[in-house]
């Protein structure tokens, strides 16, 4: 029988390297997880109790296929709030994760053979989706000195695009564009027709005092991507958003209609009940910055460099060929010599990404302390030509 040729894409090696260790710790060793973007932060008592009370009083049938109104006013809420900016809630939608926002944000802004741009290395799912949607996907070699990030000179240099995908803060490098940059890519962009997609999913997870801001403050025929599953903390209960342009209102709800029917409505009660725990949302990101702290140094020690990019997001990404020229190898050997899982930066970039690691930050702070351990123990066998 006929293999459509849609699903013949790259394997996502983050998911890989998950499903690896799982069957290692199910045979009885140990492992710290460092592969997949899954704050260990667990929902406060009183919010899992507004939710429960929800299921008692609220039927958990299909919503609206945008989302309930009242979730979708609260992020409307959210972007007068935190960016001053008034966005009316017909243009938001409420999504399955952040990958069914990005789906429907391609299907409803291009047409097949169409050139959308992402700079490498990037998120792996993005291209995937691209090709088995028949686009044609254009990575751009963006400058490690930028944080891999896409500037003007590089879009000019590019052939002609028909879209922009943007990630600011970045998965896998943490690396942020300024608001300047921002203001900067956008201004090329409306001259040149090339629609804007921004992931937005990072936003919030920030160090240092890094500056940053959507992208709808300088383009309003931008697509934001959204996602409740990282500083939101519910990334298993698969939440996203998509603030989608006048002129694609229709066409995207269309999609969803029929791709999707409407979000799981027990979720939307769960972000609904979120928002109202910003000190505990604060506070995780606290923790985040702690362990970014104390991984940066212990990965510097043991041999990998270009960490100083991780401004945002809970990565590192790391050139490793100190200890190794084939980071698949290398990442093969810290999870069975060392027992920590990280994801080898092939994943993300498939021309350079064999120099890379990526390694996740959002986990416990005593996961944290245990891999830093762990990982200067191996390397000092990895020095002495005992492994």
């Amino acid at each position: 029988m006929h293999i459509a040729q849609r699903g013949s894409i790259r394997p996502f090696e983050v998911m890989e390297a998950f499903r690896e260790a799982a069957q290692l710790e199910a045979a009885g060793k140990h492992i710290v997880h460092l592969s997949l973007g899954q704050p260990a932060t667990q929902l406060p008592d009183d919010a899992l109790s507004s939710i429960y009370a929800a299921m008692r009083r609220a039927p958990m049938g299909y919503t609206d296929a945008r989302g309930m109104p009242e979730l979708r006013e609260r992020i409307a809420q959210h972007y007068h709030d935190h960016y001053r900016l008034t966005i009316p809630a017909h243009r938001i939608f409420v999504t399955v994760g952040s990958s069914a926002a990005f789906m429907m944000a391609l299907l409803a802004s291009f047409d097949v053979g169409q050139r959308v741009g992402i700079a490498l290395p990037c998120y792996p799912a993005y291209p995937n989706m691209m090709q088995s949607m028949g686009l044609i996907s254009c990575g751009l070699r963006a400058d490690a000195s930028l944080g891999f990030q896409p500037d003007v000179a590089l879009l000019r240099a590019t052939p002609p695009l028909d879209g922009l995908v943007i990630a600011s803060p970045s998965n896998p490098t943490g690396s942020v564009l300024s608001p300047e940059a921002l203001r900067d890519l956008c201004a090329y962009t409306r001259t040149h027709n090339i629609q804007m997609i921004s992931d937005e999913i990072y936003h919030h997870v920030t160090y240092d005092g890094t500056a940053y801001d959507t992208i709808l403050r300088y383009d309003d025929e931008a697509i934001v991507v959204n996602s409740f599953s990282k500083y939101y903390l519910l990334s298993g209960w698969r939440l996203g958003w998509a603030v989608i342009p006048e002129r694609l209102v229709r066409s995207y709800e269309s999609i969803v209609q029929s791709f999707f029917i409407s979000p799981p409505a027990i979720s939307q009660y769960a972000a609904l009940a979120i928002w109202e725990h910003d000190d505990l949302l604060r506070s995780t990101v606290a923790r985040y910055a702690h362990n970014r702290s104390r991984l940066k140094e212990t990965l510097e020690q043991i041999g990998f460099r270009e960490l100083n990019a991780a401004h945002g997001a809970f990565y590192l990404y790391g050139e490793c060929s100190a200890l190794s020229d084939d980071s698949r190898a290398l990442c093969q050997r810290l999870l069975h010599e060392a027992g920590v899982c990280a994801v080898a930066g092939t994943d993300f970039d498939q021309e350079q990404g064999h120099r890379y690691v990526r390694f996740s930050f959002c986990g416990d702070m005593k996961d944290i302390e245990e891999a830093c351990i762990r990982l200067k123990a191996w390397h000092t066998s990895f020095v002495h030509g005992v492994l």
